[in-house]
């Protein structure tokens, strides 16, 4: 959604007897951030204002700023995705084409512009890939439906993807483009979430059928079932500004039975963010049903992530950092220590989160301290 605040940041904290929860990095750059991806072996990117990528190959300890692409400089690059330290694909956010794509493959010295959004009213909001380089990217409403493009060459062509279950109205339905985090790819499957004055809604795939060469009419006369299932989902307060900002997913054990995964949802409404009420929910079910958390985060959340480690969900927003320990069904503050002189706003204003990593506004960047979660 077109529609998001803009945070101040102020960011270390600590656990009693611990140190501070997010260690401050330099990025130097003084960019809003809403894009990051850590990939993992200390590697990470991150993306922002301005056309600002950053990259980590050694866990934060140097962010280097990379070239802006080509005609960037003016672009709100919301979502990025790293294949590894030398290749990833960047997004940015905007109304028509201002909602562009590049790709870099040299280690971010240089990009190639690979998608122009191709709609007018269109904006886009979140970019993933699964580990086989299928990739999606996730638009508001057009004409009467979500826009997705999907690819299966990690990047270089995209299909625009027609079906009846994707459709919704600008008006009252979107997706938000607060962390780039409203979208997960389940290998070929995709799911997303959306918000808006008609409710919270998941969006799940059920049959994979990626549309090369066919017009939305054809696959209408040839009566192709839906393969969408829109399921509600009670996050938010049923008004433009509130819904769905970040879906999370617990990765089960091999040996799990499947069916039986952890999907977390959070957000409520960025216009009323200290409001205590309709901001996550969870399903242990694949998303098929969603009930409200019985005690919620304290306030409106913009991303939520899973550390395997502790078994221990993260959430953030502008008010606060929330953990919770029994997947989603209860959450409770995660603060810094006033006995350790530290700011009392220190836990506040987080932007989106890859663990170990979280982003803000004016450049900040964090790195979660293990000891703040007991592991």
């Amino acid at each position: 959604m077109r529609r998001l605040v803009v945070f101040a940041a102020v960011f270390l904290g600590a656990l009693p007897g611990v140190r501070a929860q997010w260690e401050l990095q330099n990025s130097n750059t003084t960019a809003d951030l809403r894009g990051i991806h850590s990939i993992g072996n200390g590697v990470a990117w991150a993306s922002g204002t301005n056309g600002t990528v950053l990259r980590t190959e050694d866990g934060g300890y140097v962010w280097q700023s990379c070239a802006v692409p080509p005609g960037a400089e003016k672009l709100d690059f919301r979502g990025i995705q790293g294949f590894d330290a030398n290749t990833a694909i960047v997004m940015s956010s905007g109304k028509g084409d201002l909602s562009r794509m590049y790709k870099t493959t040299d280690g971010c010295h240089s990009w190639k512009l690979i998608f122009i959004n191709p709609d007018k009213s269109g904006f886009l909001d979140a970019i993933v890939f699964d580990r086989r380089k299928w990739g999606w990217v996730l638009g508001d409403p057009v004409r009467g439906s979500f826009v997705l493009f999907a690819s299966a060459d990690g990047g270089r062509t995209w299909i625009r993807q027609h079906n009846r279950g994707l459709k919704a109205e600008a008006s009252t339905q979107g997706a938000f483009a607060a962390s780039n985090s409203s979208l997960l790819a389940l290998n070929e499957f995709v799911v997303f979430a959306s918000g808006g004055s008609d409710g919270a809604f998941e969006y799940t795939m059920t049959t994979f059928e990626l549309c090369l060469d066919c017009s939305e009419e054809k696959i209408d006369k040839e009566g192709r079932k839906n393969t969408w299932q829109k399921v509600p989902i009670p996050v938010g307060s049923r008004s433009e500004s509130s819904g769905v900002f970040s879906l999370g997913r617990r990765t089960l054990p091999v040996d799990d039975a499947p069916g039986n995964e952890t999907l977390i949802a959070v957000g409520g409404d960025f216009q009323n963010p200290d409001s205590p009420v309709g901001n996550a929910a969870f399903s242990n079910a694949e998303g098929s049903t969603w009930t409200t958390a019985q005690t919620q985060p304290n306030g409106y959340r913009s991303s939520v992530a899973y550390d395997d480690k502790s078994e221990t969900w993260i959430t953030v927003g502008p008010n606060g950092t929330d953990i919770s320990t029994d997947d989603g069904k209860n959450w409770h503050p995660l603060r810094p220590d006033p006995s350790r002189h530290e700011a009392p706003d220190a836990d506040r204003n987080w932007n989106a989160i890859s663990l170990p990593f979280v982003v803000g506004p004016k450049g900040r960047i964090g790195k979660l301290n293990p000891a703040a979660l007991g592991r």
